[in-house]
């Protein structure tokens, strides 16, 4: 859901309708990426996706009913369907969609800082009468099976009784401005960290990549060319990003400073240039890995 935040943030203060989903079961189809969720907007629009877009189809249907209230939803997707969106095998899910006005007003604050959270939907039957959030500030508040779960420090949905326990921990997302060998590596170690990886070579798209960073986050950037690599720095540097490397010689870093003092930005010590730690890295593995090594040291510095 912490995906999704930006854009259902957005439709809330402009009051335009936003219906947002996520799986809570299935019976034979895999749960997709902790943390999934899906928004739609009248009209079509669609943020996100669950199970590959296998179940997308009929949530839009349900969601033009503009359904009052929230409530759990139970599909089916056949064996054509499964292997039209790349699944193994077909199955069932069961789903909340809830207009996103219905949530607490205070997930979407704490989804944006990505902050753990615990939202628990009180059930009548299929529909969806009450919904609570609880964060670290007042998880003692709640009662002992959520507390119990919240402290696994893990995403994952409980079904109790008339209750629906979700539990979103947020994952590290890298955001990686330019391609190559080294972003190539970068991307598949950090994904072997469990993190969620987003590139992109364009510019307009790379600073876009940064925009919704938080502290546990990390953007590196990357590329030869002295403006566009520095429009996407400037960008990381306007996030809460908890981390920023910058690749490239010393000659580069001092370009991009000018660059970027030009326009007024003079505090960058942020970044770090040449990204890395110092271990004498030369492949492109073992560079993605000195990067990796000084972002975890980063992020999680006290």
């Amino acid at each position: 859901m912490y995906g999704i935040a930006l854009s259902v943030t957005s439709c809330l203060r402009a009051q335009t309708r936003a219906d947002v989903a996520w799986v809570i079961s299935s019976d034979g189809l895999p749960l997709g990426e902790p943390n999934e969720a899906l928004a739609l907007t009248p009209g079509g629009g669609r943020i996100g996706n669950l199970l590959s877009g296998a179940i997308d189809g009929d949530l839009i249907d349900f969601a033009s009913r503009h359904l009052i209230q929230g409530r759990v939803f139970s599909i089916n997707v056949s064996e054509v369907g499964a292997l039209i969106a790349g699944l193994p095998l077909g199955g069932s899910a069961r789903c909340v969609l809830t207009p996103a006005a219905e949530l607490p007003a205070q997930l979407w604050p704490a989804l944006l800082s990505r902050e753990p959270l615990a939202l628990i939907c009180n059930l009548d039957g299929d529909l969806i009468h009450d919904t609570v959030l609880f964060t670290r500030d007042n998880i003692s508040e709640s009662d002992d099976e959520v507390s119990e779960l919240f402290r696994k420090g893990s995403s994952r949905t409980v079904i109790t009784g008339e209750k629906i326990i979700t539990i979103m921990y947020p994952v590290t997302k890298l955001a990686i401005a330019g391609g190559g060998p080294i972003a190539e590596a970068l991307a598949e170690n950090a994904r072997l960290l469990g993190w969620r990886v987003v590139m992109a070579q364009a510019v307009d798209q790379a600073t876009g990549l940064m925009a919704d960073l938080a502290s546990i986050d990390a953007a590196v950037i990357m590329g030869h060319d002295v403006e566009s690599s520095s429009m996407s720095l400037a960008a990381a540097l306007e996030s809460d990003a908890g981390y920023i490397g910058a690749l490239g010689s010393q000659k580069m870093q001092q370009n991009r400073a000018d660059w970027l003092a030009y326009r007024g930005i003079t505090e960058i010590s942020r970044v770090h240039g040449p990204a890395g730690v110092n271990i004498g890295a030369t492949s492109p593995a073992e560079i993605a890995i000195s990067i990796l090594a000084q972002a975890i040291e980063a992020i999680r510095a006290p």
